[in-house]
């Protein structure tokens, strides 16, 4: 399947954003993901409104916000003004969703909802009828680099079961790896962000780094197919 590579900005060189935003489009990344974090849901700040606006106004790509925040619902009417594409909040901190992704959706933006490592697929599964995409964290939220949570593997074959069912697209954000977008892509994961364990790597080129990724991930598409006599 075509798949979605997101950069995460929060780990880009912010002395010369300018040219972060432009390399990363002429290496061939399909979105941006920006982080904003309050301090309290997590234990980070993530973006101010300044970068975000700035983004936005020098790409032509989508760029989503992923609200780790309380009360998301009160952060909306600025990411609007700003044209943001997609915003994503944490159901777990928000005391009425529902309205928070209706009021999403109501100004012409896509909902999506993410999910933390420890967040049960139970206590969210009402909500999988009204988003457009399910943002799973395979890290705790809050700062780049942490180590991947294998047990967020079942979580993810979980949704994958549900998506077609309530019409949704999954995300995978945390610890993203040349092999874990090849072994989620095979199954019908969507979209990748892509932080420190991959794009922002070892000082490497960004187009390198992309290259590199939708390489491995084609020859194993091409691999499983063969596998299975396609």
């Amino acid at each position: 399947m075509d798949i979605e590579l997101s950069a995460s900005m929060m780990c880009a060189n912010f002395a010369n954003l300018e040219k972060e935003v432009k390399e990363l489009e002429e290496a061939g990344i399909d979105s941006f993901h920006i982080d904003i974090m309050d301090g309290s849901f997590v234990d980070n700040f993530g973006m101010g409104y300044q970068d975000m606006a700035f983004i936005k106004k020098n790409t032509t790509k989508t760029v989503d916000a992923h609200l780790m925040v309380r009360k998301p619902y009160n952060y909306l009417d600025i990411l609007f003004r700003l044209g943001i594409d997609i915003i994503y909040i944490h159901p777990e901190v928000d005391p009425d969703p529902a309205t928070t992704i209706e009021k999403i959706h109501n100004a012409g933006s896509i909902a999506g909802i993410a999910i933390n490592p420890g967040t049960s697929i139970s206590t969210i599964s009402e909500l999988l009828n009204t988003v457009d995409r399910v943002l799973v964290l395979g890290v705790n939220p809050g700062h780049a680099g942490r180590q991947y949570q294998d047990y967020v593997d079942n979580k993810i074959e979980t949704l994958l079961n549900l998506k077609s069912k309530y019409n949704f697209e999954i995300f995978l954000d945390g610890a993203v790896t040349p092999e874990r977008i090849a072994k989620w892509s095979k199954k019908g994961v969507k979209g990748y962000i892509l932080g420190t364990a991959t794009l922002f790597k070892n000082n490497m080129e960004y187009s390198k780094n992309i290259k590199k990724i939708k390489v491995y991930n084609s020859n194993n598409v091409l691999l499983s197919a063969e596998r299975r006599g396609i």
